[in-house]
């Protein structure tokens, strides 16, 4: 009697098949036929398949149509920028030569994208900046600041000027071309929004503050957790920050960033222990953790002039302020209410206006936050 077996050699990433014929009264049979499959799949995803890890079949098309949305947003935006700035006339000629406002409202022409900062000059043939008043202006702040930045012919990107102009147009008068500029360059950045999910809930019972305060003393003491050792922590306030390490906390003398937690009573007083000292708690921030919101709400200055005067002070670690931190999103709108409440209402909302505006609320909160 005949008989045909299938037999499968199941992979992570190919199929393997082979049909054998065979007698039941022999002990040998004879292979019919027999191949593979190659199941096509990137690296990545068969080594999360290898670990036993789910893979959505549809993760990398939601991945890639996200991208895509994010970028037709971004391309809509600025064409209805565009548009608005061309009907109020503020776009530099050479910029909206190359702007189509007949077929494609504010669309670049075909092969064309221009900077809106720089001007080609045909007879130089080199671009040129637009703005170079005002960057003489900064390198002026510059010269006053930190004069070694730009002594013996050292030289500052051209680009830092929107920095400038960004505090400079909240006091002072621009011309409408650099207007144009702010504003494309705010555009370009909307790519955000801030979930209600994402919004960190504020308790109106603790006070939390990052302070950058230098380390006084370490103290070990004899209390141990597992195999870890207590350490006091002394720092130039007179606060002692408590924790646990495995090895010794070589920390005297060097300046360490805090977040310090204070629990408030419903008067906003600080609320006292048994000992009748303040209910305070400390501990370090972990790296992914951003500090740039309170900074800049301390500082009572809006995200430009927080950038420009960083720039100003420690040009190096300035250019990385807000970089892909939700925090100055928040900032972004929270400064736009402010500024819009101040020129509805003539004053500075909740400080003797008399009258409300669509905007005052929005305003007050963001006071009761600086606050």
């Amino acid at each position: 009697m005949h008989k045909r077996i299938l037999g499968l050699d199941l992979g992570s990433n190919s199929i393997g098949w082979a049909l054998v014929e065979k007698d039941t009264d022999q002990p040998i049979g004879h292979l019919v036929a027999a191949g593979s499959r190659i199941l096509p799949m990137s690296q990545d995803i068969l080594g999360e398949f290898e670990k036993g890890n789910k893979v959505s079949q549809t993760a990398e098309r939601t991945r890639l149509r996200s991208i895509r949305r994010l970028r037709e947003r971004e391309l809509l935006r600025r064409e209805r920028m565009h548009r608005v700035l061309h009907i109020l006339n503020f776009l530099p000629e050479h910029y909206a030569r190359q702007i189509d406002f007949d077929k494609h409202p504010g669309q670049f022409l075909p092969e064309t994208e221009p900077k809106l900062a720089w001007r080609f000059n045909e007879t130089s043939k080199r671009n040129e900046f637009l703005f170079i008043g005002s960057f003489e202006a900064m390198l002026r702040d510059f010269a006053q600041h930190q004069p070694e930045l730009v002594a013996n012919g050292k030289k500052i990107p051209l680009d830092w000027t929107i920095y400038y102009l960004r505090k400079k147009a909240l006091t002072e008068k621009i011309e409408k071309e650099e207007l144009a500029w702010l504003l494309l360059h705010f555009n370009q950045k909307r790519g955000y929004n801030q979930t209600r999910g994402d919004e960190e809930e504020e308790d109106e019972n603790k006070r939390v503050e990052y302070h950058a305060l230098r380390v006084m003393g370490v103290e070990t003491t004899n209390e141990k957790r597992g195999s870890d050792t207590w350490y006091n922590v002394h720092l130039e306030n007179g606060w002692i920050y408590r924790r646990t390490s495995r090895l010794p906390l070589n920390w005297t003398g060097q300046t360490k960033d805090f977040i310090v937690t204070t629990e408030l009573n419903p008067d906003g007083s600080v609320k006292k222990g048994k000992d009748g000292s303040d209910k305070r708690s400390l501990r370090v921030p972990e790296e992914n953790e951003k500090k740039t919101e309170n900074d800049i709400q301390r500082s009572g200055k809006t995200v430009g002039a927080y950038i420009y005067d960083a720039l100003l002070a420690k040009c190096r670690s300035a250019c990385k302020a807000g970089k892909g931190d939700p925090a100055v999103e928040r900032s972004y709108r929270d400064s736009l209410h402010y500024r819009q409440a101040v020129w509805h209402d003539g004053d500075l909302p909740g400080q003797g206006s008399g009258k409300r505006s669509c905007y005052g609320s929005a305003a007050r909160d963001v006071l009761k936050r600086k606050k």
